[in-house]
């Protein structure tokens, strides 16, 4: 059983009448027209954007390499602002929101995901901007930028096996927090809420000391990698 057949199951034993999904490789430059087009064309106009797909390389130094950054950057970055282009008419049409999943190594970097950093730092960058051009052309969209940490999925734990310490969040509470902010039109969400914090503390802290670092990290296995 594939991914999504399980999750259309799943939204129709919870009471949903229809559901609509199209399978998408966000690595293509192509795809974000052909999604966008899709949702338009079957539900009529948007009333959110949730971006939340991710392209994860494994920690490491072996991921800074010229063609895994390129990839990266393509599916967590470049895919959002195609796609977030492509939706801003229909949302401002319907004075919708934008739900975006960034990470906590977007406002804080950490050793060894340097192109992963990147991509969250300019997320932040990204839609920060984008706020404020709304909010001077008195465009009702809200952007709901979310900060999440690890969370329990295979594929994420698989990526960080061995090096790093930090604990996984559960993923349906996060889930929950995002939903939750995104429905409010909150303008920022922070799971676990230690995360608003540990963003606060960057300011006063902005480079840590190496011991803090290898509290969190296995730093022999992360080289290696």
């Amino acid at each position: 059983m594939t991914t999504s057949t399980l999750v259309v199951g799943n939204c129709r034993k919870l009471g949903a009448p229809k559901v609509f999904f199209i399978a998408a490789d966000m690595a293509s430059p192509e795809v974000p027209e052909r999604v966008v087009q899709f949702a338009l064309d079957k539900l009529g106009g948007l009333d959110y954007l949730v971006l939340n797909h991710l392209g994860a390389t494994p920690a490491g130094t072996r991921s800074r390499s010229v063609q895994a950054t390129r990839w990266l950057l393509q599916v967590n970055l470049l895919s959002y602002v195609q796609l977030t282009s492509l939706a801003l008419p229909s949302l401002t049409d319907s004075k919708g929101s934008l739900v975006v999943v960034s990470s906590l190594l977007g406002p804080v970097p950490t050793s060894f995901s340097s192109p992963y950093s990147a991509a969250k730092f300019a997320l932040d960058g990204f839609f920060g901007s984008l706020r404020r051009e709304l909010d001077v052309q008195d465009v009702n969209v809200a952007i709901t930028m979310c900060v999440l940490g690890l969370r329990d999925r295979a594929s994420t734990a698989e990526g960080v096996r061995g090096v790093s310490r930090a604990k996984a969040a559960p993923g349906p509470k996060a889930a929950l927090a995002v939903i939750r902010g995104g429905a409010t039109r909150a303008p920022g969400v922070f799971y676990p809420w230690r995360f608003h914090l540990l963003c606060l503390l960057r300011g006063w802290l902005p480079h840590p000391r190496a011991w803090f670092i290898r509290q969190e990290l296995n730093v022999t296995a992360a080289a290696a990698a």
